[in-house]
């Protein structure tokens, strides 16, 4: 299939990418197109979920794309980057299907399970047959999980009994398993389990009237008295330490959604400007709606170029966690920004899903809030800047 580049993508970083990878997102983006741009603001718009598209991407190996057994990096983590970038410029909600699927569930099980866990379930995830779920957040806990974690996990014998609750949860109404992160009631470490989502006294909730991400079916978790044996403890997952392991692999990838979120709103606006016509000509030949055109791409290339540098020291093996938390605080406000200039550049007709600008619109301000709100990756970095935490 032949690969084209983004006409988004201003200064051609697509072309860091090999031949290989090229026709992978060449193959990837034909499939978003033609078999997923076409139904989602129905989705959206009922707050339902395209089940077969779970299948569709595993045909396409986006979930194999991170993690295999023995090496959890096979491609370029800026590959993976457009991955997530392409996912969003069709709709955020299927890329957040992927990384919670990819990034935090199968990341979870690769970073700090046994080498028996992750041959157990990450080839069954890779394939769409078993759906993950991320357990963290908590209806009181949210930026503080690392130390407000209030779900349990008590040893007993063989067994670990959870009980607590989650909030936020993607994918959780039909994930086939969710890791529950919880504090041991022995050493007050948070650990980490997966949980079969059939398995007594777990009990999961859609929640209701979003306004952004409407297709991603988040849910509340109730546990009550949830026994889970010690072969689904992930064994290596023995503090909050191991958890930010996997949240600092995923936060530079939702800063690619953020990105590839902006361009779907700059490329429906793009269009909808040439076509419009008032006055006798197309807006786009208006100098005000060229301002928010060229506003809208500058945002772009300056948040491709930052996200890709983070992957390129993830590759690198030098990304640290203040490098993903800039990422993500930049390319989401910057993201804010864009699909208003893009909102504003449709007028009236920028609150229509019909014209897509609407989607992005909306769905910016649950990209900008999760993995870490704005406010606490600047903590986060400003913590590297002066050695002084700020948190509290």
């Amino acid at each position: 299939m032949t690969f084209e580049l983004l006409a988004s993508d201003f200064y051609s970083y697509e072309n860091l990418l090999n031949e290989q990878e090229k026709t992978a997102i060449a193959e990837l983006r034909h499939y978003l197109e033609t078999e997923v741009k076409p139904i989602v603001n129905g989705h959206w718009e009922a707050a339902t979920f395209p089940h077969e598209i779970v299948k569709g991407l595993a045909e396409r190996s986006v979930y194999s794309y991170a993690w295999e057994e023995t090496k959890p990096f096979e491609n370029s983590a800026v590959f993976r980057g457009f991955v997530a970038l392409e996912l969003a410029r069709v709709d955020a909600s299927v890329a957040t299907l992927v990384g919670v699927q990819n990034g935090l569930a199968m990341g979870s099980i690769s970073v700090t399970g046994s080498a028996e866990q992750r041959a157990e379930w990450l080839p069954r995830m890779a394939s769409g047959e078993v759906v993950g779920a991320f357990g963290l957040t908590e209806p009181t806990s949210g930026s503080d999980s690392a130390q407000g974690l209030r779900t349990v996990a008590t040893r007993d014998g063989d067994e670990w009994v959870l009980n607590g609750s989650k909030r936020w949860i993607g994918n959780a109404t039909f994930s086939d398993i969710t890791v529950i992160w919880a504090k041991d009631a022995a050493d007050g470490q948070v650990k980490g389990f997966i949980v079969p989502t059939g398995t007594p006294g777990y009990t999961a909730t859609k929640i209701e009237g979003k306004q952004s991400l409407r297709i991603v079916q988040n849910a509340d978790i109730t546990l009550e008295d949830v026994r889970v044996p010690e072969s689904l403890r992930l064994q290596n997952a023995n503090s909050f330490r191991d958890t930010a392991k996997v949240l600092r692999l995923t936060r530079a990838e939702v800063a690619w959604a953020a990105v590839g979120n902006s361009v779907g709103a700059y490329e429906a606006a793009l269009r909808y400007t040439k076509e419009r016509v008032q006055f006798g000509k197309p807006i786009a030949s208006h100098q005000l709606i060229q301002d928010l055109l060229v506003k809208s791409i500058g945002n772009i290339t300056a948040s491709l170029g930052m996200v890709v540098r983070v992957s390129q020291m993830l590759d690198e093996g030098t990304q640290k966690d203040d490098h993903s938390a800039l990422a993500k605080a930049y390319t989401t406000a910057r993201m804010r920004e864009t699909v208003a200039w893009c909102r504003e550049a449709l007028g009236g007709n920028g609150i229509v899903l019909e014209y897509d600008v609407a989607r992005h619109f909306a769905d910016a301000e649950a990209l900008y809030s999760y993995e870490g709100t704005r406010e606490m990756n600047t903590l986060i970095v400003g913590r590297s800047l002066t050695g002084f935490a700020a948190f509290v």
